[in-house]
């Protein structure tokens, strides 16, 4: 049994490593998700790629709030660029609003240390080269080490597991999708600060289609437009 997991994994990483990231995005131009908590609709992520010679900047919007009797109890807005540059990462920058709260991070890359620079709310320091940002649209994050907090520039560092294909259905559409959990590899991280997340990617493209965690209440991401 545990050859047949090893070679199920095997196969899953080879078959991701075929790909360039950024090439098997250069169809779409726009991605939308609807963001639901505890299955009520709260808000929206949108993706737009803009492409320019050999660059790539994928600008990302978020936006929800939760309410109760008709009163904010938290409201959350997020802006960020991803920069690519023939087709390697180049740059992040992010801006986060949660109820009065601000967070950021810009990322750099450090190509004489192979290193990426990070001076986020969070963290402000270099982690490995290889370190993913954690926006979920890049299919290469089931291959990180860790991912890189996408509002304060924490780093994560992670344990991916695939947990097989399967057949789901978001909206009116059916998907076959290939389901990985991510976690955190430190157990000793409060609760709070812990990676518990499962992503579910389509088998044949690699589209991000739904993500799943419960952090006071139950979040899923669900992907309602593509272009």
């Amino acid at each position: 049994m545990k050859r047949f997991i090893l070679s199920i994994l095997i196969l899953i990483t080879a078959t991701f490593s075929a790909f360039s990231h950024v090439e098997h995005y250069k169809n779409f131009s726009y991605l939308e998700y609807d963001l639901f908590r505890n299955n009520k609709l709260i808000g929206n992520h949108k993706y737009f790629f803009e492409r320019k010679n050999e660059t790539l900047t994928v600008k990302s919007i978020v936006n929800f709030k939760i309410t109760k009797l008709g009163v904010d109890l938290y409201k959350y807005f997020a802006e960020s660029d991803e920069i690519y540059k023939n087709n390697s990462f180049y740059s992040y920058t992010s801006k986060t609003k949660q109820n009065k709260k601000d967070k950021y991070v810009n990322i750099s890359v450090d190509n004489k240390n192979k290193q990426l620079i990070i001076d986020g709310s969070s963290y402000k320091g270099s982690t490995e080269i290889s370190n993913i940002v954690g926006t979920w649209w890049d299919h290469d994050i089931v291959k990180s080490k860790a991912q890189i907090s996408a509002i304060s520039g924490r780093v994560i560092e992670q344990e991916v597991v695939f947990l097989g294909k399967e057949k789901i259905q978001v909206g009116n559409k059916f998907y076959n999708t290939l389901h990985f959990k991510f976690k955190s590899s430190d157990e000793n991280l409060p609760d709070n600060k812990k990676l518990n997340t499962d992503i579910w990617y389509e088998e044949n493209t690699f589209l991000w289609v739904k993500a799943q965690f419960v952090k006071q209440g139950n979040w899923e991401y669900r992907i309602k437009s593509v272009k």
